[in-house]
């Protein structure tokens, strides 16, 4: 991806974010934009408005590590828009090189004691994905889960294409419009880690081409974290779930995360999750002709 029109158009989306009663600046009454102006920003970080427009036309290579907290702070970055907008740098600097995972020549697969692992969960899906949002290990709960996204082939077991693509997806999640927010802001935080997998270029790129609402949502440059929280869904066996989730980054695999999803004791989304354990298993031990037919 460009550098220099991720880092320009990041920038100059983060500024018009921050009003400036929320900077504590005045507004004034000639104020043409909603968002801080170059100088305002400028100002906050303590470095000149040349140096500032300089940075937001994406020159980043060289700048301090000083400079760029300076500009976070100025913006109101969270922690991930500040670990993007490091990204980012390292990357216009090259020193990305240095931590950027060795290129895989074949696909990867989960070593047999990871597989042991996730199938010891029984009590909800567990999966691990990579930054493009790939399921590449899953338990039988999880399979079970997401049948929806294995249930087409062009999703490619991939869950921003069936976010975006499939319309099972409207069903699967009952508010959409907020998932849809989520994946594109993982995919975002993605791109800035790893800006040079040629994966990732394409299937942002085929999203953008496919799907109005991904790419409106790309040009927002929003970034996350995604590593706890509750989601609604609504599976097409068991009815309605409403699931805590903790994502795990993989200390042996960088770059890749396990997944938990899982209901509060007692609760009705628990009872929903043994109903799908107990499906799974009856379509594990159905024939494929009864598979298919289901």
């Amino acid at each position: 991806m460009d550098n220099q029109a991720e880092v320009r158009e990041f920038l100059t989306s983060r500024r018009a974010n921050i009003t400036p009663g929320q900077a504590g600046l005045p507004s004034g009454s000639r104020r043409r934009v909603p968002g801080l102006r170059r100088s305002e920003v400028a100002a906050l970080a303590d470095v000149s408005v040349e140096y500032y427009a300089k940075l937001e036309r994406g020159n980043l290579a060289g700048v301090s590590p000083a400079v760029l907290e300076a500009v976070a702070r100025a913006l109101q970055l969270d922690d991930a828009e500040r670990a993007h907008l490091l990204n980012l740098a390292h990357a216009a600097d090259g020193s990305d090189a240095l931590t950027r995972p060795r290129r895989r020549t074949a696909q990867w697969k989960a070593h047999r004691s990871l597989q042991w692992v996730l199938d010891a969960v029984t009590a909800g899906p567990a999966f691990v994905r990579n930054g493009r949002m790939d399921l590449l290990a899953v338990n039988e709960l999880a399979r079970a889960f997401y049948a929806d996204v294995y249930a087409s082939a062009g999703n490619q077991a991939n869950l921003a294409r069936f976010q975006f693509l499939d319309p099972a997806s409207r069903r699967f999640y009952p508010d959409w419009e907020q998932a849809a927010d989520v994946a594109v802001a993982i995919l975002r935080t993605e791109a800035g880690r790893s800006p040079h997998d040629k994966g990732l270029h394409d299937l942002v790129g085929e999203l953008s081409t496919r799907s109005d609402a991904f790419r409106t949502r790309w040009g927002a440059h929003n970034v996350r974290h995604h590593g706890t929280g509750t989601k609604r869904f609504h599976h097409h066996t068991v009815g309605d779930l409403t699931l805590a989730y903790e994502g795990l980054e993989m200390a042996a695999a960088p770059g890749l995360t396990l997944t938990i999803y899982t209901a509060e004791p007692g609760s009705a989304s628990e009872e929903g999750l043994r109903l799908l354990a107990s499906w799974a298993a009856t379509q594990n031990t159905a024939s494929p002709a009864e598979q298919r037919a289901d």
